[in-house]
């Protein structure tokens, strides 16, 4: 769906959308575009297993996930996050419908690596029939979780489940909106980025391990069809743009 475009907003960026961000999502949709939000949640799940005593461990940016970990982070981003975005949303005029996994098999997954993360996979597919038909209608906003064919609950790192459900939907566009304007390198955005140059970045520890996955994810977006991927703080700023070498 070329007129598709997602959005993957952080857990840190959710407490500060400024107002270019409604403004460029009503002009999406006015213009026919399909929206569809993937919205993280992190700070508010490391809080939540902080009051509840529950360790907080991170690999490669990826989150350690026991089973009592798996049960907060489904309560924080379906329960919390989600419909506060939703109410955000909605409060500027626009229709939107809250989404995960349950809703009629949208996200399958599989275990990324059990013994190493635990409970956190990968999205292996989406039901996109389903999601096209909703997105004529609504904006969508969906929690990166993902459930197995006999339906366990997985944990899935936000900016890849942004990129997996753009290269299915192959979407015009992924935006990973984040708190930071872009790869900063001395302290000025990176206005283009190649593999090349972000390896080059990764071993001068320019690029460290927070912003991996987004860096991951944008790669793997633009090598599998999806147009265009940026990494930004605003919607009205590319911020940093993706390129294949």
């Amino acid at each position: 769906m070329k007129e598709t475009i997602v959005v993957k907003i952080g857990g840190n960026a959710l407490n500060h959308l400024p107002e270019t961000f409604f403004q460029q999502l009503k002009t999406w949709w006015l213009e026919g575009k399909r929206i569809l939000i993937v919205h993280g949640g992190g700070p508010q799940i490391s809080a939540w297993s902080k009051r509840l005593k529950l360790s907080v461990e991170k690999i490669d940016g990826i989150r350690v996930t026991s089973q009592e970990t798996l049960d907060v982070t489904k309560a924080v981003l379906i329960g919390v996050v989600q419909p506060k975005l939703c109410q955000t949303i909605a409060d500027s005029g626009l229709p939107v419908i809250g989404l995960n996994a349950s809703d009629d098999n949208l996200l399958t997954g599989e275990y990324l690596n059990q013994a190493k993360y635990g409970q956190v996979g990968k999205i292996s597919d989406i039901n996109a029939n389903y999601l096209e038909g909703l997105l004529r209608d609504q904006i969508g906003i969906l929690a990166p979780l993902a459930q197995t064919e006999d339906g366990k609950w997985l944990n899935v790192n936000a900016d890849m489940a942004a990129a997996k459900i753009a290269i299915q939907l192959q979407a015009e566009a992924l935006v990973l909106l984040t708190d930071v304007p872009g790869v900063l390198h001395s302290g000025k955005v990176v206005s283009q980025l190649t593999e090349n140059s972000a390896n080059e970045l990764v071993e001068n520890n320019v690029i460290k391990s927070g912003m991996m996955p987004k860096i991951k994810a944008s790669f793997t977006a633009i090598r599998n069809g999806v147009g265009n991927t940026f990494i930004t703080d605003d919607l009205g700023r590319p911020g940093t743009k993706f390129q294949n070498n």
